[in-house]
């Protein structure tokens, strides 16, 4: 259960970010309290998701996955540049985040 409060509180922090970038296109007080809401739920789940996974890990997981997921959204939906080396760089961090649930 605590992998998926993870997982799920990474999806958050993307999905905020990804709101910070349209409250700049129109600047409307929705976004700020969504991103708020947001925000509060994604850091509930990650301190819940503490409870039995090391702070470490579960910090490098939750950061990767909203580094990684926010570059991706932006070359999915804002136009962001594709070059295979920063395909290449997102696919190491997921790798890495992979890599710290294979030797928790």
């Amino acid at each position: 259960m605590s992998w998926l409060l993870l997982i799920g509180a990474g999806i958050l922090e993307m999905l905020c970010v990804t709101m910070m970038n349209q409250f700049q296109k129109d600047k409307h007080v929705k976004w700020i309290l969504f991103i708020a809401a947001g925000f509060s739920m994604s850091f509930l789940m990650l301190s819940l998701a503490m409870n039995t996974i090391p702070m470490g890990t579960a910090y490098a997981i939750w950061t990767g996955i909203g580094a990684a997921g926010g570059a991706m959204v932006g070359m999915l939906f804002y136009g962001e540049s594709k070059d295979a080396k920063r395909i290449f760089f997102i696919a190491l961090i997921l790798s890495a985040a992979v890599g710290l649930k294979i030797i928790e």
